[in-house]
């Protein structure tokens, strides 16, 4: 086997060793370099099909022919010559740039590399290694471009090969990451950028090598080694590599800061949500005229979006004081505050820390609570320290508990409504990493101020509403104690809590000859002024009842005083009951019919004429009139307001034999079936108070 012979087979083992290595890459094929390989003759002996390719000879037309002849031209023979010479006896290369000759006549500008080359026998042979010049220098242009794109590029670049291991960063990336080169290459995205779902997006990459469809402007957050606290944000972009040959190389990633307009969308839509939780404020805080409703209204607004945890503290004044108004207080006194609401974004032992809501407390001048009230200003610490916590805190227990929580950052912000200060919103952040800002003073701030107003309207209302109470309950009557062949027992329940007091009433009014009036009404309306309509209408009542009228007069005459309290209108139902003749003589003005129940009889309601109520003058109703009925020993007379009866969602006349079924039922003293019908028949919310009167015929 000859010299030649040896070098192919060499080419082919090397080729099958590298090919068992690793893949081809695909410069080469883009380069298209040509083989030659000269005797010590100058005849061609190797002709790659690169050579065929890019010179058009076929290695029949080009083998064993003298190169110089076949490719240069008559005037380039005696340089090629002599370089082939110095090539053969120095052993030095040659390269450079020549024009030579195709098969077509035309010639193509080639860049050389010529080499001596020596066979296992002592032979020297020459190796040409060219392509064509104008591929080269554009290959070599954009390779230049890229590297200098890449080098100075204000965008982070990086390779990375199959295995998701960096190849290649620039230095953008380097100044991203805050980690050099060195660092990088060869390690993974989880190992070095500092994305918060570096593995998420490590996953990205994988399905981006296998599906090669390109992932663009995925947001990412995480943190620098020069800034570990302030939080930044890139946007990422992968593609999927490939040489010319469509085999993947690995991915490309491209990295930009966008953390300024992060921070300015962040910003933006923080103040969208921050206005959304004014408007939501708006709409929560003050729905009822509960004091301690309202108060937990705001605490709850405030959580999580504001803090942690957040409390509704006022002055203990504001509550009781004898002007309604708080005490003037000294910077540096003491004062005394009722917890009234208390709220957390989720468990923790940081409520433990706070009062309890309905207890009292005195606080001292040192608390920033304290300051905060005395000031009517806010007062915000960002970063709690373990004298903060003591300032804040009733004891050094509860400032361990806070600290144990977690407690990082404080304000309070108080609640002023009329110029007055009323008390003061207590916000604690823990879970929550950030401090707080003059934003968040604003926004708590705003929160203060609706739910002030609120909390002043709850605050005067329920002093209206117990002054109104009081006078009402000073008015409604005591059990006479001595009724002829009667036994008598009333209740009365005002409205629920955060509803004004009604104009119900009831009244017993003993009359001559052993005679008793029973009376029940209802102004229509409510508050102080109801209540006083109601007095004055059971003081005309009484006046009334003493002059033995019928009870349709006594109706009557109620009616016009009625109608000179305008603009109030009134139910009423008017019996007066006599033993000696053993009947009940009644008469209705607007109002619900009494039941009457008798031993072996099921209950009924009496059929009366309803009538007109009193204040509207008899205009389009039933004319006043009275009615007799018999009654005697053992049953019972059973009259009511609407309250007792009537609701919203069910029909009067279901609700009017709740009441009969009810009354089936015997209990032991008319007491007891006084709560048995408010317990059944009156619900907690109910928003109209009731008045109840129930009489039984004793016959004695």
């Amino acid at each position: 086997m000859g010299s030649a012979d040896v070098f192919r087979a060499g080419l082919a083992a090397d080729r099958r060793t590298d090919a068992a290595l690793s893949p081809p890459g695909g410069l080469m094929d883009v380069l298209a370099v040509a083989a030659v390989v000269l005797d010590s003759q100058g005849r061609i002996v190797l002709w790659s099909p690169q050579a065929e390719q890019l010179l058009g000879y076929t290695p029949q037309e080009a083998l064993g022919q003298y190169a110089a002849q076949l490719l240069v031209a008559d005037e380039h023979f005696d340089l090629v010559l002599s370089l082939f010479q110095q090539v053969m006896e120095s052993g030095q290369g040659w390269e450079g740039v020549f024009r030579v000759r195709h098969k077509d006549g035309s010639t193509r500008l080639l860049e050389w590399r010529n080499m001596r080359l020596q066979d296992d026998l002592g032979g020297y042979y020459a190796l040409g290694l060219a392509t064509d010049q104008p591929t080269l220098r554009r290959v070599e242009r954009d390779l230049a471009l890229s590297v200098r794109l890449v080098d100075q590029s204000p965008i982070g670049l990086a390779v990375l090969g199959s295995d998701l291991r960096y190849v290649a960063v620039n230095p953008a990336l380097e100044r991203i990451g805050g980690r050099p080169a060195d660092d990088l290459i060869g390690r993974s995205i989880p190992e070095t950028l500092p994305f918060g779902d570096a593995e998420s997006l490590e996953a990205a990459m994988r399905e981006v090598l296998a599906s090669g469809a390109p992932l663009l402007d995925r947001h990412v957050l995480g943190r620098v080694p020069s800034d570990p606290v302030g939080e930044r944000a890139w946007s990422v972009s992968l593609y999927r590599l490939e040489d010319p040959g469509g085999r993947v190389l690995g991915i490309a990633l491209s990295v930009v800061d966008v953390t300024d307009r992060h921070r300015a969308a962040t910003e933006a839509e923080r103040a969208r949500r921050r206005l959304a939780l004014v408007a939501d404020a708006s709409v929560r805080i003050g729905t009822t005229l509960d004091l301690e409703q309202t108060a937990r209204e705001l605490a709850d607004v405030a959580v999580p979006e504001l803090a942690d945890v957040a409390a509704v503290d006022v002055l203990d004044s504001v509550l009781v004081g004898p002007d309604g108004r708080p005490d003037r207080r000294h910077d540096d006194a003491p004062m005394l505050i009722r917890a009234l609401a208390v709220a957390a974004a989720y468990p923790t032992v940081a409520v433990e820390a706070a009062d309890r809501p309905g207890e009292l407390a005195r606080y001292d001048a040192g608390r920033l609570v304290t300051q905060c009230v005395n000031t009517a200003r806010p007062v915000t610490i960002p970063r709690l320290g373990e004298q903060d916590l003591r300032d804040i805190a009733r004891d050094s227990r509860a400032a361990g508990i806070l600290a144990e929580a977690g407690v990082h950052s404080y304000m309070a912000v108080p609640l002023i409504a009329r110029g007055e200060v009323l008390g003061a919103l207590d916000l604690k952040r823990a879970r929550n990493p950030d401090p707080f800002t003059e934003d968040d003073v604003l926004l708590a701030t705003e929160f203060a101020a609706r739910a002030a107003v609120c909390i002043d309207n709850a605050r005067w209302y329920r002093q209206q509403r117990q002054t109104a109470l009081t006078l009402q309950r000073s008015m409604l009557p005591e059990t006479p104690e001595h009724l002829v062949g009667l036994e008598v027992a009333s209740r009365y329940q005002p409205a629920r809590a955060n509803s004004e007091v009604g104009g119900d009433w009831f009244d017993i009014i003993p009359m001559d000859r052993e005679r008793t009036a029973l009376v029940v009404g209802d102004v229509m309306g409510s508050g102080i002024n109801a209540a006083t309509a109601m007095g004055r209408l059971r003081t005309a009542t009484q006046t009334l009842a003493r002059l033995a009228l019928d009870p349709a007069v006594v109706l009557r005459h109620l009616d016009e005083i009625t109608a000179g309290l305008d603009p109030y209108i009134a139910t009423c139902m008017y019996a007066v009951y006599d033993p000696h003749r053993a009947q009940c003589c009644i008469a209705n003005a607007g109002h619900l019919p009494p039941v009457l129940v008798r031993s072996g009889c099921a209950p009924r309601l009496l059929d009366l004429p309803t009538g007109t109520p009193l204040g509207v003058g008899g205009v389009g109703g039933v004319a006043l009139r009275s009615i007799t009925v018999g009654i005697d020993p053992g049953d019972v007379l059973v009259l009511y307001t609407d309250g007792l009866v009537e609701t919203r969602d069910q029909d009067i006349d279901v609700r009017l034999n709740m009441l009969l079924d009810l009354l089936q039922t015997a209990d032991a003293t008319l007491g007891e079936t006084c709560d048995r019908l408010l317990h059944a028949l009156r619900r907690p919310d109910a928003p109209d108070d009731v008045a109840l009167l129930l009489a039984r015929v004793t016959g004695s």
